[in-house]
């Protein structure tokens, strides 16, 4: 395996040497200038890099250190900057990481704190990079909407495909939030009549009394209030889809008009006594339950055999293998790019929490969770919490050392608190040293909760 990258921009030899020496498990690009620095980024896109800000032809000042952390962020967003700053300038290194930079490292520079920044920083990088690949492999379904890697979606993925072709009615089984509407779309638009309209109606959601002028339309002085005449969903679907979402609440009478629309493709609008011909395909979803419903009899069985000539059952996330990891990189990268925020990755344990997890609401439950967390979370790297996911990730076991690492965390976050976030009491508190208490915030996923004092000043949140 190759090792990373990391670019250093210094024009001080003798710095230059010492950071060479200071990385042996790095290949080191070595620059004076940032017009040497910027080719080597364009170049050989290294994940991490480390720049003075005091660079020729402006050695006193900062303009040429900036417009070189600039120039990598736009030719390379992907890399993690990190600027060195001489003694008393820390405002412009808090300048640097407003402006994008990843952490700061003061002069004179302390190698081992450093190699901690790096390691983050790389790690940070790795996380990322493992998001981008698993976002870019989840687009490889014949449904540019749908997300999976899972031989049970990709089969529904296929039929959908087939089905699209056809005319005949489909109705799709599953849970809430699989994403019944979303393949309802795919067999329009995959389909002849792609062009023409694609018209959804949840039957659950409209009241009884409403539901039959929604779906039918009705006649001017039809009814009180029907001061005109409207057209109905099912006309206005018209040599398109129309798509019945929970089509098992659709009530008796209802039930009745429906399959006179599929059987003689001809309605009546309420108040109307003259038959329309329509031209539609009808696409219904609903959760298992139907049949069950139909051998009660609570859902016509004629309409049910109708509706059915092809049914095709969604799986639940949880009967997809790795799909709830592999949404949850999705919408975090889409998130990302639409909300910013400081998220940018899931941290081991938030990963192994989604994992877990059962996901009764599916695919709508990762990505309302994922989006609240990306809003929400003010660190790098996404926790179980972060996703209101501790508990299952947490799951209670005999197990020493994770139990170890459970007590190793609350001792960090106790002292990071009885300190306020001053990280060299902190680490008093602990009996270990500062670049020990960087190793452990990151390994935690932890942050100081309090501005430290000049002199004492933590990372960025840990990555």
């Amino acid at each position: 395996m190759s090792q990373p990258k990391i670019l250093v921009v210094e024009d001080d030899p003798g710095l230059a040497g010492q950071y060479r020496w200071a990385f042996p498990g790095f290949t080191v690009l070595g620059a004076q200038n940032r017009q040497a620095g910027l080719a080597l980024v364009q170049k050989e896109r290294p994940p991490v890099a480390v720049i003075d800000l005091g660079l020729p032809p402006d050695p006193d000042g900062v303009s040429e250190g900036f417009a070189l952390l600039d120039g990598i962020l736009k030719l390379a967003p992907e890399t993690k900057v990190i600027v060195a700053t001489g003694n008393g300038e820390r405002r412009n290194a808090m300048r640097a990481v407003a402006s994008g930079a990843y952490d700061f490292c003061e002069k004179p520079t302390d190698i081992e704190l450093l190699r901690t920044i790096v390691d983050r920083a790389l790690r940070l990088a790795q996380l990322e990079e493992e998001n981008r690949a698993l976002a870019d492999g989840a687009g490889a379904t014949p449904i540019k909407r749908i997300v999976t890697a899972s031989e049970p979606m990709l089969k529904v993925c296929r039929a959908v495909e087939k089905l699209a072709a056809t005319s005949v009615p489909v109705l799709l089984l599953g849970e809430s939030g699989t994403g019944k509407e979303v393949l309802a779309r795919a067999l329009h638009e995959l389909g002849g009549r792609a062009k023409e309209p694609f018209v959804a109606i949840n039957c659950g959601a409209i009241p009884e009394n409403l539901l039959e002028s929604e779906l039918f339309g009705h006649e001017r002085g039809a009814f009180t209030g029907a001061v005109r005449q409207s057209i109905g969903k099912v006309e206005a679907a018209h040599r398109g889809t129309l798509f019945l979402d929970e089509i098992a609440d659709l009530p008796h009478p209802l039930q009745v008009k429906l399959l006179r629309v599929l059987q003689e493709q001809v309605l009546e609008r309420i108040g109307g006594r003259q038959p329309i011909p329509v031209d539609v395909r009808i696409v219904s979803a609903t959760n298992l339950s139907i049949e069950d419903d139909v051998a009660v009899g609570r859902f016509r069985a004629d309409l049910f055999y109708r509706l059915n000539t092809v049914i095709v059952r969604v799986p639940p996330v949880r009967a997809r293998g790795g799909d709830a990891l592999l949404l949850a990189h999705y919408f975090l990268n889409r998130f990302v790019r639409e909300m910013g925020g400081g998220a940018r990755a899931f941290s081991d344990a938030a990963a192994a929490a989604v994992t877990q997890h059962d996901w009764p609401g599916n695919v709508r439950e990762i990505e309302n969770r994922v989006r609240r967390a990306v809003v929400m979370s003010e660190q790098r790297l996404i926790e179980p919490a972060d996703l209101e996911l501790a508990a299952a990730a947490q799951s209670l076991d005999f197990d020493l050392r994770a139990a170890r690492h459970r007590v190793e965390r609350e001792m960090v976050q106790l002292a990071l608190a009885h300190s306020r976030g001053v990280l060299s009491t902190a680490a008093k508190l602990l009996g270990i040293s500062r670049p020990t208490l960087y190793t452990l915030l990151e390994t935690h996923g932890l942050a100081a909760t309090a501005a430290a004092p000049p002199g004492d000043a933590a990372p960025p949140a840990p990555s």
